[in-house]
């Protein structure tokens, strides 16, 4: 009886090929596919761009840009994008293995932040100005916080003994709903970035538009994949 509840929850269902013709699922699940791989195109993209404007070496300051870029918009974005069958690179893997990927990135991810975080902190202490007094730096702690969150969400779930079993679906939920709040929050602080003297000293015009409307793709996704992944699904009865 147990096997057959168990296997009855694992079947996925998704309710948006329903209806649908063999045309519209077809055009459905690449257009799906080419907005996984843009999102990692951008992420991409978005770390060497953020480099190239740095000039990580330069200055203390200019180690935060690389390293929160490396953070959020790569390691954090690959460790949930992995997840997904359209268009990764890692569906080839096993889950235990997308599992064990997702960990090295996001442990990835709390190094670059923290590394981030102390250069910038570092930065301000030598030309003395004042800290989180920008709506960038607050949003950027903000987003350390859910971030922190979730990767403690996650060590329970890779510990299941240190927490009770009725309790592991409902930590495994806490734990896809602090990752979508701290990356959709990692998208609104790279965006407020953007209102910063430094960014907009260097980029103008048209670019500055392209910058800002970048990160909004890859948060998408991801806010799909997710909502997707965890929101009720229905069972196939046969």
């Amino acid at each position: 009886m147990a096997r057959g509840s168990r296997a009855s929850v694992d079947v996925e269902y998704s309710p948006v090929g329903e209806g649908l013709g063999m045309w519209d699922i077809w055009l459905y699940v690449w257009l799906r596919r080419v907005s996984v791989i843009n999102a990692h195109i951008i992420s991409v993209g978005l770390v060497m761009l953020t480099s190239i404007l740095s000039r990580p070496g330069t200055s203390l300051f200019s180690w935060h840009p690389v390293c929160m870029s490396l953070g959020f918009c790569l390691c954090m974005t690959e460790g949930i994008l992995l997840f997904s069958a359209d268009g990764s690179p890692f569906c080839f893997k096993s889950r235990k293995w997308k599992v064990r990927l997702h960990w090295f990135f996001q442990a990835l991810l709390l190094v670059f932040g923290a590394t981030g975080f102390g250069f910038i902190v570092a930065s301000k202490n030598v030309s003395e100005h004042s800290h989180f007094t920008s709506w960038h730096s607050l949003l950027g702690v903000t987003t350390m916080v859910a971030t922190v969150l979730q990767a403690t969400c996650g060590v329970f779930l890779v510990f299941p003994k240190l927490i009770s079993v009725q309790s592991f679906p409902r930590m495994r939920l806490y734990h896809a709903t602090c990752g979508l709040v701290a990356y959709l929050l990692s998208a609104v602080t790279v965006m407020a970035a953007m209102f910063t003297d430094w960014f907009q000293a260097m980029v103008k015009g048209v670019a500055w538009y392209i910058f800002f409307l970048l990160p909004l793709f890859p948060a998408l996704v991801v806010m799909n994949q997710i909502t997707s992944a965890f929101l009720p699904k229905k069972k196939i009865t046969s």
